[in-house]
């Protein structure tokens, strides 16, 4: 009982931002977190295209939470295995950086200026011009603007997010409703076995990667202090 008062007294506030997220997923409050969660699955699929030397001719996002990259070239296998695995681990990445680290300012802005190239080369429709453009762009000012302590927490929400979304829409894209042409049932398609399979193997490398990065992120406190230390000049 200690030990788990202890820890919950470390990690309290981020216990508390991972509730209300849980909660209020499903909710209109958190469209534009989901549709971001979407744009990094398939960012991922971007970047795994340009990364094993494909060419990106467009990526798509749309106000239903959907999304499409169309591509040439590049490993097939990989960058269908980027989408969900890939925002997974940028979640991941994004977890680490603002519990264990200072990097927030500088870590948002690099995200900002990656969302805008996206919107400058690869979007084609509206809405995601309009999206990513948004996006990017409240990014840098916010990396700008606002305290370290909140690029920390738009960091920290960003990445539960993506920790939250990536195994729930593994199994329900891929397991729950494995009659969706989603991304399992193209590597079934093109590389063998069953939708299922590939969505359980996702699915168990998703909560093996979040397991890790809380295992080895969480440290003894992830609290952000509330005010900021007082100072006496002598």
């Amino acid at each position: 009982m200690r030990a788990a008062g202890r820890f919950l007294k470390g990690h309290w506030q981020l216990f508390c931002l991972t509730l209300a997220i849980a909660i209020l997923w499903q909710t209109p409050a958190l469209v534009p977190l989901r549709i971001l969660t979407v744009f990094l699955h398939e960012l991922s699929h971007a970047a795994a295209t340009l990364l094993t030397g494909g060419d990106v001719v467009s990526l798509t996002i749309d106000p239903n939470e959907g999304g499409r990259v169309v591509s040439r070239g590049g490993s097939r296998f990989l960058t269908l295995t980027a989408g969900y695995t890939g925002s997974l681990l940028i979640g991941s990445a994004l977890f680490v950086i603002a519990l264990r680290t200072d990097w927030d300012r500088r870590v948002l802005a690099v995200f900002g200026a990656i969302t805008l190239t996206v919107a400058t080369f690869y979007a084609r429709d509206v809405f995601a011009l309009g999206f990513t453009l948004a996006t990017g762009a409240l990014m840098l000012a916010a990396s700008r603007y606002l305290s370290l302590n909140i690029n920390d927490m738009i960091l920290r929400v960003i990445a539960v997010s993506s920790m939250i979304y990536a195994p729930l829409d593994i199994w329900d894209d891929t397991i729950a409703r494995s009659y969706l042409r989603s991304d399992a049932r193209m590597m079934a398609e093109e590389f063998g076995g069953a939708t299922m399979l590939w969505g359980g193997i996702w699915l168990a490398i998703s909560l093996g990667v979040i397991w890790l990065t809380l295992r080895h992120g969480l440290g003894r406190t992830s609290n952000i202090p509330l005010r900021s230390p007082v100072r006496i000049l002598r």
